[in-house]
């Protein structure tokens, strides 16, 4: 783990974005575009989200600077198409047709910047007959066909957190979305609108098991398939302490050194020989359960037998190959991941810790021109003429 460095501003230095505030998968992909140096502006509504975190300790909301404006008041519909007007990026998480009902949709904003690229964020997705019903990341999976993959044949499906349809099918989508149109809206002058649902990305998740399903290489069932945990070389086992190992040796000579470092050499017949994939289950978790993690993680050191312990979040950043990457960090005393992806010539990095709402307000009011940010003065309140230097 390494403490965060200033070598650089980021890609996407010099990019206006403007974040109207919400939770979830719409903040992450407003902080991974903060991330890689696009200045953000997150608009945070009187009284905060409704799922808040501590904002001392909101890393979504790194690398980010907020406003607090009220957008059921007329003036801060038009503060935010001020904003609006000055930006590349506008990133909305509301039920279809809230925006527009708010006075911040894609057409009044487009009528103030016509190369603004509108990213709206969602569930269900702009259409539909669940378009405007309520739902979370779970719902969104189930409906995709990716929960029911996910755990072991006899059990419930196995919630991955909100990882899956919040972050990977929604922010990573949606941050493609706005990059790929920022792209067209600069070689062309035209902004455009990105629906970026969940569903949508999520079920794209899943293309290479569609190609696998349509050729017969995958049953429509959890927990029979070779990546699914029905393979007894691909899944996790419990060891001596009650702790867990990953094991992924697929192809056959990462196989044969899985088998040779547990001492199973003679269950080499067993990897294409689906019945007996029970039997060698039964004698790869017996072998497992003879010591505790660290002991097996120790032995597969440096091995090509892909196995790896299952660590915990506390334990990850102290892997000595995530320390050794500084994979992870500490800003202001938050241990958090790193920014990623990495580049040779533009690297990201964290500039400031998670926004607090409002801090930001004279600054975006001088550095955006956006004076209807800040209330009038009064001749004895000398603050609202002095912006603040502090950068959150």
């Amino acid at each position: 783990m390494t403490e965060a460095k200033t070598p650089g501003d980021g890609p996407l230095a010099g990019v206006r974005v403007v974040e109207l505030a919400g939770i979830g998968p719409g903040p992450f992909a407003a902080m991974l575009l903060a991330d890689l140096g696009a200045d953000v502006v997150r608009v945070d509504r009187p009284g905060g989200p409704a799922l808040g975190v501590d904002p001392a300790h909101d890393v979504t909301n790194r690398n980010k600077r907020s406003v607090v404006v009220d957008l059921k008041d007329p003036e801060g519909s038009a503060t935010v198409l001020d904003l609006a007007a000055r930006a590349d990026i506008l990133i909305e998480g509301y039920r279809p047709g809230v925006a527009e009902r708010l006075g911040v949709g894609p057409e009044q904003c487009h009528a103030r910047n016509p190369r603004l690229v509108y990213g709206r964020m969602t569930g269900w997705g702009q259409e539909g007959p669940l378009a405007d019903t309520a739902g979370h990341d779970i719902a969104y999976i189930a409906l995709t066909g990716t929960l029911g993959m996910i755990g072991d044949p006899d059990r419930p499906p196995a919630v991955p957190a909100n990882l899956l349809g919040d972050f990977a099918g929604g922010s990573l989508y949606l941050v493609t979305g706005v990059l790929a149109a920022l792209h067209h809206a600069r070689v062309t002058g035209t902004g455009q609108v990105v629906d970026a649902a969940i569903v949508d990305g999520t079920a794209h998740l899943s293309a290479m098991i569609h190609g696998m399903l349509a050729a017969g290489a995958w049953q429509d069932r959890r927990g029979a398939n070779l990546l699914d945990g029905g393979c007894p070389y691909y899944g996790t086992y419990e060891t001596a302490d009650g702790k867990y190992l990953a094991v992924g040796a697929l192809e056959p000579r990462f196989y044969d050194e899985f088998l040779r470092l547990l001492g199973l050499d003679d269950q080499r017949a067993a990897r294409t020989d689906v019945t007996r994939w029970p039997a060698l289950r039964e004698q790869v978790a017996a072998r497992f359960k003879s010591r505790t993690r660290d002991e097996w993680a120790a032995v597969f050191e440096g091995s090509d037998a892909c196995v790896a312990p299952v660590l915990s979040l506390g334990e990850a950043p102290h892997h000595p190959h995530l320390a050794a990457r500084g994979t992870f960090t500490r800003h202001q005393g938050i241990t958090q991941p790193a920014p990623a992806p990495r580049f040779s010539a533009t690297p990201a990095r964290i500039r400031s810790g998670p926004a607090r709402p409002g801090a930001a307000t004279a600054d975006v009011a001088r550095d955006w021109d956006v004076p209807r940010l800040l209330p009038p003065a009064g001749p004895d309140d000398p603050q609202h003429s002095q912006p603040s230097r502090n950068p959150q």
